[in-house]
């Protein structure tokens, strides 16, 4: 079962060359802007220089921690909003795309159940996805510092102490690969959503996927007067009760906190207790489960002939 699974899996990513294309040209981006951040910085040579023996003799390990924490979250930002985007078209695509081109007769003469191919192509976005983004944030990171590590031996500064040695990677890369798949889980509903339209429509699925998302709240707001649906569907990607609670509040009226290793660490930032315990987490999953079946459903008896 789980080999045939792997197989059906293999099949999207051979299929969609989007899935490994997208994380490629992202850290193709983020190495060329740090090349060019590099080569525009010699315009600066002494201030340069000024800070590199600053890094070196005066700032601390956790101030550079706080430097090179902040590339590894911004660059896996980019990542993060790019396999956004990919998922989404990808699900839209995936069953209209076989309807479109008649494909679906192809694949309904083999054998491999209507179940089997919708819960495949969730598989992929659920998992596979998030697997490929976070193999490309890693390549990326390495990548990037191993270019500034050359940089900065140019300039006489010690990149062994500068760089490999203020960098919690694995801390990091865990806590990337966590809340990668954690938001994958948590917005899951929207993944079942999008199959269902993907196996439903005829035409057009971006907007009769996102038109009744915007609609419905809108006439919700006119006649019931309320928002618990807009709440539920827009406001449910800033609820994800997968980081622990930081007191903002507090941040600005005592000012900047003395800077700790568990405050630099971003895994440290992470509930997973709160995360799996939460009956919204749940919800979703439930949600994704009933839109998936109803997607397998509508592929299973619908004649494409």
């Amino acid at each position: 079962m789980i080999n045939h699974y792997l197989a059906l899996v293999r099949r999207e990513l051979w299929e969609h060359r989007s899935i490994w294309v997208t994380p490629i040209a992202i850290a193709s981006v983020v190495t060329l802007g740090t090349l060019t951040a590099l080569v525009f910085s010699g315009k600066f040579a002494q201030e340069l220089d000024v800070a590199i023996f600053a890094a070196q003799n005066l700032a601390g390990d956790m101030e550079r921690r706080v430097v090179l924490t902040g590339f590894f979250f911004v660059s896996s930002q980019l990542f993060l909003l790019g396999l956004g985007v990919l998922t989404i078209f990808y699900t839209l695509d995936s069953l209209y795309a076989e309807r479109k081109d008649k494909s679906i007769l192809f694949w309904r003469s083999l054998p491999v159940t209507d179940a089997e191919t919708v819960i495949s192509k969730l598989l992929t976005a659920v998992v596979l996805i998030p697997a490929v983004a976070i193999v490309g944030i890693i390549g990326t990171h390495i990548l990037n510092l191993i270019v500034t590590s050359i940089w900065v031996s140019m300039k006489g500064g010690d990149a062994g102490m500068l760089i490999w040695g203020s960098v919690p990677l694995l801390d990091n890369w865990l806590a990337m690969a966590i809340a990668i798949f954690g938001v994958a889980i948590w917005m899951s509903p929207f993944l079942g959503w999008f199959l269902f339209v993907s196996a439903y429509t005829k035409r057009s699925p971006l907007l009769m996927a996102f038109l009744p998302l915007i609609l419905i709240p809108m006439l919700e707001g006119i006649f019931a007067r309320s928002t618990y649906f807009a709440e539920a569907v827009w406001g449910r990607g800033a609820k994800i009760p997968l980081f622990a609670n930081i007191d903002i509040e507090a941040f600005f009226e005592n000012g900047p906190p003395e800077i700790t290793k568990e405050m630099v660490s971003l895994l440290a930032h992470m509930d997973l207790g709160k995360f799996f315990t939460s009956i919204d987490t749940w919800l979703g999953v439930i949600v994704c489960g009933l839109l998936t079946t109803a997607a397998i459903y509508v592929r299973r008896f619908r004649d494409e002939s």
